[in-house]
């Protein structure tokens, strides 16, 4: 077990340099910078040149590669170019709980409504249930989260005026981002659920089950659920990742002040600090998140054995 982990951790090492040197070098590809002038903005060539001496912009490529690297290998993700005095770290600390508390409730209620609608759909297949789960999982899946957040901000917010458009100060704050977040991962969680369950109730043990006298309760939740919520558990590691580190747009759009809303303004700033230091945390939560899945298959079936 043990040397299974540490061999997940040096690939999630190796992909995490990797995906560090590869924003580094197209960052600093695009043309322009980001002190740049603009239309807005027009600074003199002299104070330009000693702006980029002092963030150190004018020292070659490979510099200021390994200068980022030794500074990352202190956990230092550097100083933002745009807000001045203020660290990426910083902007990590503040941004990430926001954006957790939002991507928690959201992992929660996608879990809640998809796995029960995806064991309803299985076990009444063919039927009215069927029909309607599987319809509203289409929806979810074909409707961009975006989409369905200006839907629902217009509804609920504009015309009916029950729920706040901005901010998270009460719990009513909650519901309209975490409806946007949510229907797309219980549309996949519902058909996850569907296929692997009806693929699960097909085994022999099932029919054993049955043949004893089980209930047909018990033969699902006991039997079945267990070996039929794996390819769920797949899903969960990328969505709580995904979820918890912000929605980019959703936190835009009802003005959360989470990391996502962060990542967006920096890449049009185009502030390298923060686009890496982004980068890196989201990928690092992403492998992560990716380890522990593999872990969890272990517990959740004793069948599945981690290779050493």
């Amino acid at each position: 077990m043990l040397k299974y982990i540490l061999k997940r951790i040096l690939a999630g090492l190796l992909t995490m340099l990797v995906l560090v040197t590869v924003t580094f070098c197209l960052m600093h590809a695009i043309p322009g910078g980001p002190f740049s002038p603009t239309e807005e903005r027009n600074v003199p060539k002299s104070v330009l040149d000693a702006i980029e001496k002092r963030y150190g912009l004018q020292d070659p490529l490979p510099a200021q590669y390994l200068h980022y690297m030794e500074s990352l290998a202190r956990g230092d993700l550097g100083i933002s170019f745009k807000q001045m005095d203020v660290s990426v770290n910083e902007l990590v600390a503040r941004g990430f709980p926001v954006s957790a508390r939002v991507g928690l409730v959201s992992v929660i209620v996608s879990l809640i409504i998809g796995i029960p609608f995806g064991i309803i759909a299985a076990i009444k297949r063919g039927k009215w249930m069927d029909w309607v789960s599987m319809s509203l999982a289409t929806i979810g899946i074909a409707i961009p989260s975006f989409v369905l957040a200006v839907l629902l901000l217009y509804l609920f917010s504009v015309t009916l005026k029950w729920l706040p458009t901005y901010g998270l100060g009460t719990w009513k704050h909650y519901i309209l981002p975490v409806a946007g977040l949510a229907l797309s991962p219980i549309a996949y969680i519902t058909r996850l659920m569907r296929s692997s369950m009806l693929e699960v109730m097909r085994q022999d043990y099932i029919r054993t089950a049955r043949a004893k006298g089980v209930s047909e309760f018990m033969v699902v939740m006991k039997h079945a659920l267990r070996n039929a919520v794996i390819p769920v558990v797949t899903y969960l590691g990328p969505l709580i990742a995904a979820l918890l580190t912000g929605s980019f747009v959703i936190e835009r759009l009802f003005s959360i002040p989470g990391i996502g809303r962060e990542y967006v303004a920096s890449i049009g700033d185009r502030d390298y600090s923060v686009i890496l230091g982004m980068t890196i945390f989201f990928g690092g939560f992403v492998v992560i998140m990716n380890i522990v899945v593999d872990i969890l298959y272990a517990v959740i079936d004793p069948r599945v054995k981690m290779e050493d």
